[in-house]
């Protein structure tokens, strides 16, 4: 990786990212398979790494079902059972603080 491309990177955080960039990015880095779409896997994959992986703040196995089918429910606009690129912008876009949290404050 060169330093323009580090400095790239980077600049996705920076207030003045438009919300495209900054929702393209984090697709990508919440699709942990990289297949292009976020599936159940990617998604309970997501929940553990914001709730933590510890026996106490881990959910159980019906609760992480039952929020990963909200999840779907909610943003699966074309029922194929994941969130692709298009969808999860979509979600993003009714998001209004999504562009300003999605920064590195230094």
């Amino acid at each position: 990786m060169s330093f323009e491309d580090f400095l790239d990177m980077l600049s996705v955080f920076s207030d003045s990212a438009t919300l495209e960039i900054k929702s393209h990015y984090a697709f990508r880095i919440f699709d942990f398979d990289d297949d292009g779409t976020l599936d159940k896997k990617d998604l309970e994959k997501l929940v553990n790494s914001l709730t933590g992986e510890g026996e106490d703040s881990r959910l159980s196995a019906l609760e992480m079902d039952q929020l990963i089918q909200n999840i779907l429910e909610e943003s699966d606009i074309d029922k194929d059972g994941t969130i692709n690129l298009s969808e999860f912008q979509h979600i993003i876009s009714r998001s209004p603080d999504f562009t300003s949290s999605f920064k590195i404050v230094l």
